[in-house]
């Protein structure tokens, strides 16, 4: 049996399909009308947000202190330029006070049934075509900048941590944690299998994850406090790197597999654009059968992207022309998407990032 494209594919932004948006919340004791108050100015403010279509404020009709906010939006990339800007952040601050927890989860639609979705708006060809197929892994990543002359102390902070457990419960574990870096800029991307949300917030009170946030923090650009619940949401939110795309070949891995990661300098708007372009070319690649690429995932957020590789064998010079953005077209096309750099050269060019360390959790019996 042939696998087609669109079953290589396990996440994407770009299918052009809506978007539906859960948010579940448990309110702190007494504060329901407050959140109630900081709802109405919410769902003022976004009515206006290009690609929101409408949203619902639900409470729980068995506990009063359980909300459900849910929305719906033309596509996933307008829901992201908006979720990932600094008037978000803003906006949501009212609502997070009221929160002793917040738990977001993201759906492409599929199918509708009933009369409210039967008119000409509603068009059968802004639905998911057909259910994309996955290892039921989720990923997601974290970016940050350092100060200027602190990268070196930061790579040896973040490399020598003892690894947390990886068992969250019965049906969340932390698969892999790969931590890179480029000039003063970390990404780190995890892979979980089950509750991200459940996997994050694990890692986090974990001692030995706490002492190393702790020793890296005098060396961040963007200060932050994480034993002020309210300053380490803020800080989580505005480093967030939601992965936007994943294809990947099924079938066996070879043994020799290398992973890399490229960061890619867009200019300023065009983050949306290089991500979408990478997407393209790694769908396409993955129906090449003597690509070295066995799985590829975008991650965006403004004009932040970075592409994480899983290759076959090791990388040679390959990294040179973009890695599979190969001939003078493609290579044209991205070149007028990236921030050029000063001085002589080529105009444009995504720049290898350095491992700094790939833990992978050990195989359970």
């Amino acid at each position: 049996m042939t696998t087609t494209l669109s079953e290589r594919v396990s996440q994407s932004a770009f299918d052009g399909s809506m978007l539906r948006v859960v948010l579940l919340m448990d309110l702190h004791e007494g504060a329901q009308q407050r959140f109630f108050e900081a709802y109405e100015q919410l769902r003022h403010d976004i009515a206006s947000v290009p690609g929101h279509l409408g949203d619902q404020l639900c409470q729980s009709f068995a506990n009063p202190s359980q909300w459900l906010i849910t929305s719906e939006w033309e596509s996933a990339p307008q829901y992201l330029a908006w979720v990932n800007s600094e008037e978000h952040v803003a906006q949501v601050k009212p609502l997070g006070a009221c929160a002793r927890s917040m738990r977001p989860l993201t759906f492409t639609v599929l199918r509708e049934t009933g009369r409210r979705y039967e008119s000409p708006q509603r068009a059968s060809g802004r639905l998911q075509g057909a259910p994309r197929l996955g290892e039921g892994i989720v990923r997601h990543a974290l970016t940050f900048t350092v100060k200027p002359g602190s990268e070196e102390k930061v790579a040896g902070i973040l490399s020598s941590y003892t690894s947390p457990a990886a068992r969250v419960d019965d049906h969340t574990r932390l698969l892999r944690t790969s931590l890179f870096m480029h000039g003063n800029r970390v990404v780190r991307c995890v892979e979980v299998q089950g509750d991200l949300t459940a996997a994050l917030r694990h890692v986090s009170e974990q001692p030995e994850v706490r002492a190393v946030e702790h020793a890296i923090n005098p060396y961040l650009e963007q200060d932050r406090d994480l034993s002020d619940p309210e300053s380490a949401r803020m800080f989580f939110m505005r480093a967030g790197l939601p992965a936007v795309h994943h294809v990947a070949p099924h079938g066996p891995r070879p043994d020799e597999v290398t992973r890399h990661a490229l960061f890619y300098p867009a200019k300023p708007g065009r983050g949306p654009l290089v991500a979408r372009f990478l997407a393209r070319q790694d769908e396409a690649a993955a129906g090449v059968p003597t690509s070295p690429v066995l799985s590829s995932t975008v991650f965006q957020r403004d004009d932040v992207v970075v592409r994480l590789l899983d290759v076959k064998g090791p990388a040679d010079g390959r990294f040179a022309a973009g890695f599979g953005i190969e001939g003078p077209r493609k290579a044209a096309v991205l070149n007028r998407l990236l921030a050029g750099a000063p001085g002589p050269g080529p105009a444009a060019a995504p720049h290898p990032m350095d491992l700094i360390t790939d833990r992978r959790a050990p195989v359970e019996s």
